[in-house]
């Protein structure tokens, strides 16, 4: 028996443990032709050799299993060295990181606004009731209140709908004249092609002295932003409604795909909508508690800019995470 004690402490790896097993263990091993020799011993010899030859078994089970614990540990030591990553190193296929296009649209939105003198100001995403819709020109039961499907929690909080919020948070704690823009992320119960459960906003408030602010301010400065953010399109408004301003505009751009000679995007319109506007509703600034004041309200939508400056076809093209698409903006 003395070899296998000397084989097993000579293996070299698990698989040559498990060979050894077999052979001595195995139903055609050493073992078991052993014990088979007991039956042409006498009684005598049968007692004796039986315990010795259990006294080697149990041994040689011990044997065995601490040279295969001791074998395996080395082995997976052996296999942590040769996969580790020495994140110290230069690696030549490291690709270089960029930002997201939504996060590299709204950055550029808001250098626009803030070169021309708005502060940036941002709110909760949970909102009550009263500054997501009520102070808004919104009332309960409100017909417009179906255009924002919304995600409610208890006691009126939900998510909110549109940065609006922020613009009335501001304004109850704030005397004019204000000049914010409120860039952030809201939230929606849709999910197509041009529509996500969450996406991104950036509204834009401007109040003063009731006679300083008037359409033409507010024409003149998404104007100069659409050229800033598409060049050298051309800007329509269109009369429009929304319940927080009166009057109220859908502003469109030339078709940046087709220079507005008509294609498949603009449905042949030669037009693009990207943003609603409008001088702000009396009955909002009497939410509020302000009086005698004027201003002007518009608001974006970040992933429609950056589908169009990008030419990005799917909305949902933004959220899946697909490094084909994003590599595209490095």
């Amino acid at each position: 028996m003395k070899k296998w004690y000397d084989a097993i402490k000579e293996a070299q790896s698990v698989d040559e443990i498990e060979e050894i097993r077999i052979a001595v263990f195995g139903k055609k091993g050493v073992l078991v032709a052993e014990f088979a020799k007991l039956k042409s011993a006498s009684d005598d010899e049968k007692a004796k050799i039986a315990q010795e030859l259990n006294i080697h078994k149990n041994a040689l089970m011990d044997e065995l299993t601490s040279r295969k614990i001791t074998l395996q540990t080395l082995e997976l030591q052996a296999a942590m060295r040769s996969e580790s990553i020495d994140v110290s190193m230069f690696s030549k296929t490291s690709q270089s990181g960029a930002l997201h296009p939504v996060m590299q649209t709204m950055d550029r939105i808001v250098e626009y606004f803030s070169a021309m003198n708005f502060a940036v100001k941002t709110g909760t995403m949970v909102e009550d009731d009263f500054n997501n819709f009520e102070a808004l020109n919104l009332p309960k039961h409100h017909p417009a209140r179906d255009m924002q499907d919304t995600f409610y929690f208890k006691d009126e909080m939900l998510l909110r709908t549109h940065t609006s919020p922020v613009q009335i948070r501001t304004m109850m704690s704030t005397k004019p004249p204000i000049r914010m823009i409120a860039p952030g992320a809201v939230f929606r119960r849709d999910y197509d092609i041009t529509h996500t459960p969450m996406f991104h906003q950036v509204e834009g408030l401007l109040v003063d002295k009731e006679g300083r602010v008037s359409f033409a301010n507010l024409k003149y400065i998404l104007e100069d932003f659409l050229k800033y953010m598409f060049g050298d399109v051309r800007v329509r408004f269109r009369p429009s409604f929304f319940p927080f301003t009166e009057p109220s505009a859908e502003v469109d751009i030339s078709c940046v795909f087709c220079d507005g000679d008509g294609c498949r995007v603009c449905s042949k319109t030669g037009w693009l909508e990207v943003l609603g506007c409008g001088i702000v509703d009396p009955n909002v600034f009497e939410a509020v508690g302000y009086e005698n004041v004027s201003g002007y309200a518009f608001g974006l939508g970040v992933e429609r800019f950056a589908m169009l400056i990008h030419q990005i076809g799917d909305l949902r093209s933004l959220f899946e995470g697909d490094i084909k698409l994003l590599e595209q903006f490095q």
